[in-house]
């Protein structure tokens, strides 16, 4: 019996560093790109770690063309869609968990579906939409129609209806309006659930491509991942450059993760801890 476990533990064991090892090998590879001087002229793996580092590509990727302005661009992008989503998910979540109405199944039911839908079936409709809107090279194309995330309402919902509301009806006898329940009583007991949801929307928006580069056509309203396929372009296949570009665009998300990781994990453990 104990050999039998120890033998799940050794697999579980080397399963997860496997899958870790999967993980960390791109990283680690794109930051050593990123400190080698024109990494591409290494024939070999030994001769490009052999070759010595310099933090020279980072200096240039952040003074060349427009990159800071694309970093501003996706910080303010992905700030204001995060906002958006932990008020307008956290409210439209509590309605579909708490409330009983006409119409409510099919709400539900719509939420669900919208999640199985891929994006690129939107993507005409939604172009036409923002071209009749006049909001192509605009923020707003990037901000407005993400503010809502079938995702978040979803996630929301299930989280709020594991949490008893007897809380809330004592505050209701108590002559406690809505709001005040909303954002005295729900919204202090989901924060696990909204940090959980900031870190996914904010990840999501951030790394984002497709839709920006369809709805932004100029440099003054591009996010950094649409900045740096531009940039690919324009510096041919400069990878020292292009790699120090792509590692300062995935800081902001590894240290919100180091940050927050706590949290995460206890909004996401949370629901099954509940009885």
């Amino acid at each position: 019996m104990k050999l039998l476990q120890y033998l799940r533990t050794a697999l579980s064991t080397s399963v997860l560093l496997a899958v870790a090892v999967g993980m960390l090998v791109p990283m680690l590879w794109m930051l050593t790109l990123s400190l080698k001087e024109f990494p591409e002229q290494y024939r070999t793996v030994s001769d490009l770690l052999a070759a010595p580092s310099t933090t020279t590509n980072y200096s240039d990727a952040w003074a060349s063309d427009n990159f800071l302005r694309y970093f501003v661009n996706s910080v303010l992008v992905s700030t204001l869609v995060t906002i958006g989503n932990i008020v307008f998910c956290l409210v439209v979540g509590y309605a579909l968990a708490r409330r009983r109405f006409p119409g409510r199944s099919f709400l539900i039911a719509s939420v669900l579906g919208v999640l199985v839908i891929p994006q690129q079936v939107i993507m005409i409709p939604l172009y036409r939409l923002m071209a009749e809107f006049g909001w192509i090279n605009t923020y707003w194309a990037l901000i407005i129609p993400w503010l809502v995330m079938p995702f978040g309402v979803f996630f929301m919902r299930q989280y709020l209806m594991s949490i008893p509301s007897d809380i809330e009806d004592a505050a209701r006898m108590d002559g406690a309006g809505e709001w005040y329940i909303i954002l005295r009583i729900v919204m202090p007991l989901a924060r696990p659930a909204l940090t959980v949801l900031a870190i996914y929307v904010f990840l999501s928006n951030w790394n984002s491509f497709l839709f920006p580069f369809l709805f932004v056509n100029d440099e003054a309203h591009r996010t950094l991942p649409v900045g740096l396929a531009f940039y690919l372009g324009k510096q041919s296949i400069d990878w020292g450059h292009l790699m120090a570009g792509a590692s300062i665009s995935a800081a902001p998300i590894l240290v919100l993760f180091v940050l927050f990781q706590r949290r995460i994990i206890e909004g996401l453990t949370a629901g099954a801890l509940k009885e």
